[in-house]
């Protein structure tokens, strides 16, 4: 369901808090009795239950404290904290959050603890006694004795640092600057980053790389002005290629990891002007905040009961993570941070604008992609594809697929045992003992203005050169295949909504294809639960084969 009822309409910052307590109102019922933790769902993560409830508990303050900072009360939810905080850093507490371990999923939760004690310590801090001030300040040392991943994790070691180097409490200089290292090392140019080594460009690096060096700026702008410097003029530049990224609709690109913290696609243009940066004017970043919202609060994202789900555009557990607990998708509460600013500032009375005028065809060098803005309100990313192991669930449709729509989105597969199941939309997959194959990781790509190209193999015998070149109509696709077997092959186009299956089409240019409509399993796609997916079946030879398929979508 979605909790909004008629037309939303957010404008002023009453309209923004009033939102965001819709969302965060439906967990009351939910907390602990000590309130430390949250349970709002039986399904597992990877980590420990008790992770997860304390999860449950951390996220929320990704809004609440933007909104504290900004001058509103919650008496209730300002009790829960308190409590909470108190409960789960007390040794002798039966809801303690215990001793932590390297990689443990309570380290990316103290992020959140930090970023309330930095903003709104006069409702998280200043009512604690000083036994409680130790037991939380110690409990969030746990940070520094404790591996943190090395991605947008170590992000996590300088802003707890930094909350506690600003409360007076003991902290680590050393570890923060070890992780203020790798975060430079991470940087690429041109306003981007990579989240570490394995990362490549996906909404990391918006609603986590970019938004704690905004955080940081914002705090520590007087101790360390020139990386403070640094990290908005980053912001600044990264945010106009950003852009690119979203619909007039509101919708934004469903590609990457963690798509279901949702409406976090747009967190880090509100955390832009809550540090008051302007990568794009006020008012069009307004109006990019706004549509956005508006358009999620018109997707089935919630539960009956107003409890934010697993999914994309609707609940669906084949697409999440293995760190997906039921509490995750409050990340989400981080596009909230322009609560931090005055109901005098600015923001608040601008009229929201549309996007600027922007290039139908968009190199992002960077991200590796060309950007499509096509009719229709669709935005298209054309990625160089993805050429690191297999390292999260799906992450060979989540970044290796040919293209990937805000319109469509992208189906995940549920086995690779026929067709229907594996749901191979936008990519060119092979039928062979009883499995189909598609592009996973890459041998390599280049990504130019006008083409992307790949060496890429399905499966060993099957080795694959493709081109992916944007037309004005969509794109076209030149595979060239060396296989040592004859087998099928389905190049296929974006998978359509069942009841309207049109938009997307695809045909043969050469290699005698034929045109085939697939109907895969039900909720593999992200957003349509019911799809239709139009592809081109091949018959592959032993030897060098020839294929060209051209792809037309509005």
């Amino acid at each position: 369901m979605s909790i909004i009822k008629e037309e939303l309409l957010l404008n002023n910052r009453k309209d923004f808090a009033d939102l965001m307590l819709s969302i965060l109102d439906p967990l009351k019922p939910y907390y602990s009795k000590g309130k430390a933790g949250v349970k709002i769902g039986h399904t597992s993560a990877h980590y420990a239950d008790t992770s997860a409830l304390m999860e449950g508990f951390s996220r929320p303050l990704w809004g609440l404290t933007a909104f504290w900072a900004g001058g509103s009360r919650h008496l209730e939810f300002e009790e829960i904290y308190r409590k909470g905080l108190v409960s789960g850093t007390d040794p002798e507490s039966p809801e303690y959050w215990g001793s932590c371990f390297d990689y443990d999923q309570r380290l990316v939760e103290m992020a959140a603890l930090a970023y309330g004690l930095l903003f709104a310590p006069e409702i998280v801090w200043n009512p604690l006694t000083a036994k409680e001030k130790e037991n939380l300040a110690s409990w969030l040392n746990e940070i520094n004795h404790n591996k943190c991943c090395d991605c947008n994790w170590r992000f996590f070691n300088i802003l707890v640092n930094v909350a506690l180097k600003k409360l007076g409490m003991p902290y680590d200089e050393k570890e923060m600057k070890s992780s203020l290292d790798f975060i430079e090392s991470c940087y690429i140019g041109d306003g981007w980053y990579v989240d570490g080594e394995n990362g490549q460009a996906d909404y990391y690096i918006p609603f986590a790389m970019e938004f704690y060096g905004i955080i940081y700026a914002m705090v520590m702008k007087e101790e360390d002005p020139i990386r403070s410097k640094h990290y908005l003029e980053r912001a600044e530049a990264f945010g106009k290629d950003f852009a690119y990224w979203f619909s007039e609709d509101g919708s934004s690109l469903p590609y990457g990891r963690s798509l279901t913290y949702r409406f976090a696609q747009v967190s880090f243009y509100s955390a832009c002007v809550m540090a008051n940066i302007e990568p794009l004017p006020l008012p069009v970043m307004k109006g990019i905040i706004v549509r956005h919202l508006e358009y999620w609060m018109k997707q089935p994202i919630f539960d009956n009961t107003g409890l934010l789900t697993i999914g994309y555009t609707y609940p669906n557990l084949q697409m999440s993570e293995s760190y997906n607990a039921p509490g995750s998708p409050y990340w989400a509460m981080k596009t909230f941070a322009c609560l931090m600013l005055p109901e005098t500032d600015p923001f608040w009375s601008c009229t929201a604008e549309p996007l600027p005028a922007m290039e139908e065809n968009k190199f992002l060098p960077k991200a590796d992609m060309i950007i499509q803005r096509r009719k229709d309100k669709n935005v298209v990313a054309l990625p160089g594809g993805r050429i690191y192991a297999h390292s999260h669930t799906h992450t060979e449709e989540k970044y290796a697929k040919f293209a990937y729509s805000t319109k469509y989105g992208f189906s995940v597969m549920r086995s690779p045992l026929n067709m229907q199941e594996a749901a191979p939309d936008s990519v060119l997959s092979f039928e062979y003992i009883g499995h189909i194959f598609m592009r996973g990781q890459a041998d390599n790509f280049t990504v130019t203005e006008d083409k992307v190209a790949s060496n890429w193999s399905p499966l060993p015998g099957i080795q694959v050169y493709t081109e992916i070149i944007p037309t004005k109509e969509g794109h076209r696709r030149i595979h060239i295949i060396e296989s040592e077997y004859e087998c099928k092959a389905y190049d296929a186009g974006f998978a359509l909504p069942i009841d309207k299956a049109e938009g997307c089409t695809v045909r043969s240019l050469v290699g005698d294809g034929e045109f085939k409509m697939l109907k895969p399993d039900p909720n593999t796609n992200l957003i349509y639960s019911k799809t239709l997916i139009p592809m081109v079946v091949y018959d592959i030879k032993t030897g060098r084969n020839e294929l060209e398929t051209e792809v037309v979508y509005d």
